[in-house]
């Protein structure tokens, strides 16, 4: 085995390792396979001579990737969004194979993405790093330009933010598909009251549209308010079908083929606490929606 082969087979056994890590900083699972090939056309170019831990420094590429596109990602925008929906892993309810499973084990909430969409690139590092994958400060530090104390007060804050928006989501899977399930029941028949006993009073419903259809984006709260919004996806609601959901129960909305929207559910206690609904045209012709084979 040459020197190359060596360091591919040594890439690949990080690679899950690595993706999961890009997901949870971009919230793009297209934008995190990119960061995972730069880090690899850095390491075929540079080699292993002096790396101890070689997963470690792959982990540190990653991350330096995944900043400066956050910081490009920030300086483009002109306005901050008010309504962004990070782009889902969409599964088969029944997806088990050790391919899905590699893919979900790179998921996270979709309620917590968006909570890490608002920090700041620095601080969605610290914290990424840091409460997620267990990686010391004083690694973190010279990857945001900081001192060890600096990346733990950076972490820190990302961690009161992250604590005090995005919630705990239920642990009984079974309960979050029977929830899902009366809730598109209920879409379908029109049953207001049917709805609003599945939604939490504070319910948040965030839809991003994209900038192409940006009047359609909104920021809905409370369980009536909400209720409203899932009647009018009522006309819709016959051609959503159930899917895995960055690994929860969700809706995938689709007519002729044609991919219409991913609805994300958060819930807590039994009810609905987030709805999350991608309808941005253009990033979900970037979603691998395996969903829609039969």
């Amino acid at each position: 085995m040459d020197e190359h082969e060596w360091l591919a087979e040594r890439f690949e056994e990080n690679r899950s390792h690595l993706r999961a890590v890009a997901y949870r900083m971009l919230g793009s699972l297209t934008e995190a396979e990119d960061a995972v090939q730069e880090a690899w056309l850095r390491l075929d170019r540079s080699g292993a001579d002096g790396v101890e831990n070689l997963g470690g420094w792959l982990t540190t590429v990653v991350g330096r990737v995944c900043l400066d596109q956050l910081r490009r990602r920030t300086a483009r925008r002109e306005d901050p969004l008010e309504v962004h929906v990070p782009e889902p892993v969409v599964r088969r309810l029944d997806a088990d194979g050790p391919e899905d499973a590699a893919v979900l084990a790179d998921s996270v909430g979709l309620a917590l993405l968006v909570v890490l969409e608002t920090l700041s690139p620095a601080e969605r590092l610290a914290f990424v790093l840091h409460d997620m994958f267990a990686m010391p400060f004083d690694e973190i530090a010279p990857i945001v330009d900081r001192t060890p104390a600096a990346a733990r007060q950076l972490a820190s804050r990302a961690r009161r933010r992250v604590q005090g928006t995005a919630p705990a989501p239920d642990p009984d899977f079974a309960r979050q598909r029977e929830v899902v399930d009366a809730f598109l029941a209920a879409s379908r028949g029109g049953d207001f009251d049917a709805l609003l006993a599945v939604l939490d009073p504070d319910v948040v419903l965030r839809a991003d549209a994209g900038a192409a259809r940006g009047g359609l984006s909104k920021l809905v709260r409370g369980a009536r308010a909400v209720v409203e919004q899932a009647l009018t996806f009522s006309r819709f609601a016959p051609f959503a079908r159930p899917a895995l959901v960055n690994g929860a129960p969700g809706l995938v909305t689709a007519q002729g083929g044609q991919p219409l929207a991913v609805m994300g559910f958060t819930l807590a206690h039994g009810k609905i606490v987030e709805i999350n609904i991608l309808a941005d045209l253009a990033r979900l012709s970037r979603l691998d929606l395996s969903i829609l084979d039969d």
